[in-house]
């Protein structure tokens, strides 16, 4: 019944080493259906190189395993809190990507440099608060999951679907699975241009506001005109 999504769930978490955005078995991607309320994830701490589509594991919105021989991976609740708050996702990932994660534990947000960033993300990168002694005592994983919602606070998180939690490394998301790791690619290339031109100027100023819009509302949006229209067949 739900192999076709384990199937998109193993090819993007595939992908992720394809692209070099982890070492080890450090990231994981999901997927959700969310007519039936399940998600897809990758089982924790299995090589990239072992996985298999019928590894993947299956858990409802609250975390009960559905279907799955295997642990899900340990960052499954921080998936389902993203989840349960932003009704637009149905694919997220996580990696602890070289430049992304030296931003993140910078506790430095990204800041909007130039267009390449603009095409994809509205603004920069926010970075979240770090979790209090209470939270990383508490349920931690959850807790990084309402850490990231806290953040969105009159944020839309697909105009943004990016962050940095601090001292952590990032998190990006789509409408599934294969978006989630696209955004996650593009996170690292303009997270490592920024770290260059900051490098080059280090008192470079952000992109103007109108480039900003004119960049992104070019690519997304109903005034949308980058790219070919989409016919029907």
């Amino acid at each position: 019944m739900y192999e076709e999504l384990k199937q998109q769930v193993y090819d993007a978490n595939l992908a992720l080493q394809q692209h070099g955005l982890v070492v080890f078995t450090w990231g994981n991607v999901s997927g959700l259906d969310r007519n039936r309320g399940v998600m897809a994830i990758k089982p924790s701490g299995v090589s990239y190189d072992d996985l298999t589509p019928e590894d993947i594991v299956l858990v409802d919105l609250q975390g009960h395993i559905v279907a799955g021989d295997l642990r899900p991976s340990s960052d499954t609740p921080t998936h389902l809190e993203l989840y349960r708050s932003f009704p637009g996702l149905g694919g997220i990932c996580h990696t602890h990507s070289l430049y992304a994660t030296m931003w993140a534990q910078a506790q430095r947000p990204i800041p909007c440099f130039g267009t390449t960033h603009a095409d994809h993300f509205y603004g920069p990168v926010p970075v979240t608060d770090a979790l209090t002694c209470g939270e990383i005592d508490g349920p931690y994983e959850e807790n990084t999951g309402k850490l990231i919602v806290r953040r969105f606070a009159g944020l839309d998180p697909l105009q943004m679907p990016a962050v940095l939690v601090a001292n952590h490394g990032p998190f990006t998301w789509g409408r599934g699975p294969d978006q989630a790791v696209e955004n996650a690619v593009v996170l690292e290339q303009v997270a490592q241009m920024a770290y260059g031109t900051l490098a080059i100027n280090h008192g470079q100023n952000a992109i103007l506001q109108a480039l900003l819009d004119r960049h992104y509302l070019r690519k997304h949006g109903p005034g949308a005109y980058y790219g070919q229209k989409k016919t029907m067949e």
